[in-house]
């Protein structure tokens, strides 16, 4: 672990770690609604162990919270973590070794390791990436989680503290500065225009999913680079005349 860190910018540490104490909140949140709900501290748990992923552990247990059954619950849980799929595919490259590694390190995945890993270009700093975030949030959104399942008792309205408001709120801080590519920021409009706009009439979940349709408004980065460079080419182009008229 020690290496992994060595690997990394300060920069890099100082994100994940901004992310860990956001996420921390989140998870003292759930394990507060769901054990102030009803549910015994062992559900929010086993949860945070076995499924790690904050939308879907939500969604899951504001269905069966509502009166919602075991199967509707898991099948939210599995609408929502869809969008994991291509973010899969996005950092295939860092999870290597033999299958109980790559096993564990699928486990880990989330929005947030993939977005540091997709920050770095340099291979074994895309791996250190990987492994530190998901270590580190898997170890503080548990142990965030059972904290606050604990207090759960004590608290009488958890929505009134706005913890959940924390994680997105960092998420931007993140995102905003890949919004200084066109390409990118026209693709992250479509997508969030097309999520809003779905959000009243697909279950929870699918609004995500749905948001994916920004990428066909990104553009290919060769013809962004290439657009890019058009300019300078023109130049050398106009001079080159100049020196045939001469």
């Amino acid at each position: 672990m020690r290496s992994l860190l060595r690997t990394l910018e300060h920069a890099t540490l100082r994100d994940i770690a901004l992310v860990s104490l956001a996420d921390a909140l989140v998870g003292a949140s759930f394990g507060a609604i769901s054990v102030s709900g009803g549910l015994p501290l062992w559900v929010p748990t086993a949860l945070s162990v076995l499924v790690f992923a904050g939308g879907s552990q939500f969604a899951a247990v504001g269905v069966v919270l509502s009166g919602g059954g075991a199967l509707a619950a898991v099948a939210t849980g599995l609408v929502l973590n869809a969008r994991l799929l291509p973010f899969g595919f996005a950092v295939a490259d860092v999870l290597q070794g033999p299958w109980w590694k790559r096993l564990f390190g699928a486990q880990l995945l989330t929005d947030e390791s993939a977005a540091f890993v997709l920050r770095q270009h340099e291979p074994r700093r895309r791996r250190a990436a990987f492994w530190v975030c998901g270590i580190s949030l898997f170890v503080v959104w548990n142990l965030a989680v059972l904290l606050g399942g604990l207090a759960g008792g004590l608290i009488g309205n958890t929505d009134a503290l706005g913890l959940d408001a924390a994680f997105p709120a960092v998420l931007l801080a993140l995102v905003l500065p890949s919004l200084a590519d066109r390409g990118t920021r026209t693709a992250a409009v479509v997508g969030a225009v097309v999520a809003v706009a779905a959000t009243p009439f697909v279950p929870a979940g699918l609004p995500v999913l749905l948001a994916l349709v920004g990428l066909l408004f990104a553009g290919r980065p060769g013809a962004r680079a290439d657009a890019e460079a058009a300019p300078g080419e023109s130049e050398l182009a106009a001079a080159a005349v100049k020196e045939d008229v001469r």
